[in-house]
């Protein structure tokens, strides 16, 4: 029983990876097909960066973001990436969420010009970041450290009989 809830859950969490870093390199593909300033444009409509800050994020997000995504991908740095994807995405679901609040119409951004924050783009983001946080979850857990336990090739009794030599 407990082999097959480990087997589950080891597939659970190779499918969370593998949508999570498609999803990442799509969106950075998105974003690196068109030039950089609309998707300053979208960045820029959020109004919580000054304009350097807004250049710089365009520039250079997409290049993390399919960073991220292939990291993901290969499973390599479980914690690191999947915190990272965790924390990417629930900056991004809050600043969503202040802007739709707020009731403005604006473009998120997630995957280039042209999608309107509705509830439908708040529902995928909150979903991608309940997976990202489940994964950032089980990759901290504790496992179960391997005994260690070495046995003396000598028998118990034999070494306390030499100490009394």
């Amino acid at each position: 029983m407990t082999s097959s809830r480990n087997k589950a859950l080891t597939i659970f969490v190779w499918l969370v990876r593998l949508a999570l870093g498609g999803i990442f390199i799509f969106a950075a593909w998105s974003k690196l097909k068109d030039p950089y300033l609309l998707f300053a444009m979208a960045i820029d409509n959020y109004k919580v960066l000054p304009q350097w800050a807004v250049l710089a994020v365009a520039r250079t997000l997409p290049w993390f973001e399919l960073l991220l995504g292939l990291v993901l991908l290969t499973g390599r740095l479980p914690r690191i990436s999947s915190a990272a994807a965790s924390a990417l995405l629930l900056l991004f679901f809050g600043l969503m969420v202040r802007v739709y609040a707020k009731g403005e119409t604006i473009d998120c951004g997630c995957f280039g010009p042209g999608e309107a924050i509705s509830p439908a783009t708040l529902a995928r983001d909150g979903s991608l970041l309940a997976g990202a946080l489940v994964l950032t979850g089980l990759s901290f857990r504790r496992r179960r450290p391997k005994s260690r336990y070495v046995p003396s090739p000598i028998p118990d009794g034999a070494a306390t009989d030499q100490a009394h030599f």
